[in-house]
């Protein structure tokens, strides 16, 4: 496959994948406030995947469209990280796995609005106001969560010990990350990391939470079509209508 194609259907994926995690909490928010507000981040980032996922579709030349590449691959053709489909759990647990991924998502998107892709800074240029609001309400969240009460401060450390294991892959750069890199279209994994670093620590120590160590063992392998075991049920309430009726349109 085409590094370049791969890369779009990754951004999709990603975006993708997370909608779904945060439809699934549509009408269980802990007040109305939130409960809109996460509808909304998941209705921005299906927003975000259809217009990765479109491009995709034209560059592979094959006929499919962001409605094929979304409901009609199996699990090990899609190239979302790990991080994005681990269920929901409790709110801390939903909210540390949304500030991880906005904050990478946050600096990914800001570099790749210089992206010497034409279509691909535009599309990021689209998305970097929706991406900005993102990060900044999780961290402010987080903040408050974890500078709370002696529980709510609980199951946010315990959220964050769990799910920093899969905050690595993002910056695990393979053969097709670094021909982005080498083409002029993404930023350097190193760079991006020390800026995710950063920013997570800020958070955290506002948030009096103790962050993990930066180098311990990350899990890897969704890039590359190897996923955990929930992809498959999350891909199959997804995909049920066009599977059951094939033809069906956003």
């Amino acid at each position: 496959m085409d590094h370049k194609v791969n890369y779009l259907l990754r951004l999709g994926d990603n975006a993708l994948v997370l909608s779904q995690r945060l439809s699934e909490l549509c009408g269980k928010g802990p007040a109305l406030e939130e409960d809109m507000a996460l509808t909304n981040v998941a209705l921005d980032l299906l927003g975000q995947a259809r217009m990765w996922l479109g491009y995709a579709g034209e560059l592979e030349g094959q006929g499919r469209d962001e409605d094929r590449l979304a409901y009609l691959r199996d699990a090990h053709d899609f190239r979302n990280v790990l991080l994005v489909e681990q269920p929901n759990g409790n709110y801390a647990h939903t909210l540390m796995r949304q500030f991880f991924f906005d904050t990478w998502h946050y600096f990914l998107i800001g570099a790749l609005t210089k992206s010497s892709d034409t279509r691909i800074a535009e599309i990021a240029e689209k998305s970097l106001k929706e991406v900005t609001y993102h990060l900044r309400r999780s961290g402010d969240l987080i903040v408050r969560l974890g500078d709370g009460t002696e529980t709510s401060h609980r199951y946010t450390q315990t959220a964050a010990d769990e799910l920093w294991m899969y905050t690595g892959e993002v910056f695990n750069y393979d053969d097709t990350d670094q021909a982005m890199v080498a083409a002029g279209i993404a930023q350097d994994a190193a760079m991006l990391r020390q800026q995710w670093l950063d920013h997570v620590s800020d958070i955290f120590g506002e948030a009096t939470l103790a962050m993990p160590p930066a180098d311990a063992w990350m899990q890897k392998g969704g890039k590359q079509g190897r996923h955990t075991e929930h992809l498959g049920y999350l891909l199959a309430e997804m995909q049920f209508l066009q599977r059951a009726y094939p033809g069906a349109e956003w």
